[in-house]
């Protein structure tokens, strides 16, 4: 059923919210996903703090062009679109998107996105989503920041060891 003026109108506030809140923004074409692969899509990105939203691709248009992205043209994206919000990390959900994806094999594809203001292609999105998420990346920084020191400690204690050894060396003869 056709939507009104009104119910288009409180659509487009409804996305113009949603795109200033969102970090960055994945689009991706779902012509495949039934209902429940859509349902556990959904609720995948509700964890991590994202939001699967569908609606025309006119009324995506107009939102983003409202929003200070006169530039992007989503009627030219492939399929069906789906834009995915992201309020907090700005890859975690296109992280689920390539999970759901590995395992719902040709269902979704990435066709581009916003990060940064810029609308970035499928292929990118694709490869923001194979990197390692923030904490991971922490992790790894505070092990490279670590590594330095545990070296250093272990050369002390290789010396008082090493001191030790002699001193034992020495009791055993005597």
């Amino acid at each position: 059923m056709p939507k009104n003026r009104e119910q288009k109108k409180e659509i487009l506030e409804n996305l113009g919210d949603k795109i200033s809140k969102s970090k960055s923004v994945v689009f991706a074409s779902f012509d495949a996903l039934g209902v429940k692969d859509n349902e556990e899509l959904r609720k995948n990105l509700k964890k991590e703090k994202g939001e699967y939203f569908v609606s025309k691709k006119t009324l995506l248009n107009i939102a983003f062009k409202n929003s200070n992205f006169p530039d992007l043209d989503i009627k030219n994206l492939p399929g069906r679109v789906a834009a995915i919000f992201a309020y907090e990390d700005e890859v975690s959900p296109a992280k689920v998107v390539l999970n759901f994806k590995k395992i719902n094999k040709d269902k979704i594809s990435f066709v581009g996105g916003m990060l940064d203001g810029k609308f970035i292609s499928g292929d990118e999105v694709e490869s923001l989503a194979n990197l390692p998420s923030k904490k991971e990346l922490y992790a790894q920084m505070v092990g490279s920041l670590n590594a330095p020191i545990s070296g250093f400690v272990n050369v002390l204690a290789g010396n008082i060891r090493g001191l030790v050894n002699v001193l034992k060396a020495i009791n055993e003869k005597e």
